[in-house]
């Protein structure tokens, strides 16, 4: 399934950007919702500078995040992906994840307080795919 698996992994991180992501905060994790931007396995988050989640990835860069349960039943498939993070406050990569509806929170990619957390998988699970074990995706370029 290792083909198929890739494939069933590009569609759940197409058809679902908000996901859950820990961190650890005081040897504890600490889990919240983040909607995720997907460039080729390689996810992006928008927050602002002054959070506790930045502070907790300053700490430690490591993070386990949950996406794709929909919720509709107990077939639903989804990813359990381990990454670490960079924490960037790079123009051209706030410019590459930037979308109308961050302007709630950030005057652009401009914003001095809006940052970008680079979430670069180490391993990808694809979980609950009916008929198969958990699998191990293969999200490197051939």
């Amino acid at each position: 399934m290792t083909k198929a698996s890739k494939e069933i992994a590009e569609k759940i991180l197409e058809d679902n950007l908000v996901g859950t992501m820990a961190t650890i905060e005081g040897n504890k994790p600490h889990s919240r919702y983040m909607t995720f931007f997907n460039d080729n396995f390689t996810l992006y988050t928008v927050t602002n500078k002054d959070t506790h989640k930045v502070d907790e990835l300053s700490k430690n860069p490591y993070t386990h995040i949950l996406i794709g349960y929909d919720g509709n039943g107990l077939g639903d498939s989804f990813l359990e992906i381990e990454a670490k993070v960079e924490i960037s406050s790079e123009v051209s990569i706030r410019e590459k994840v930037w979308n109308d509806s961050l302007s709630d929170w950030f005057e652009g990619p401009d914003d001095p307080e809006m940052i970008v957390l680079k979430v670069v998988p180490s391993q990808i699970r694809l979980m609950n795919t009916k008929g198969y074990e958990p699998t191990i995706v293969d999200f490197h370029p051939e």
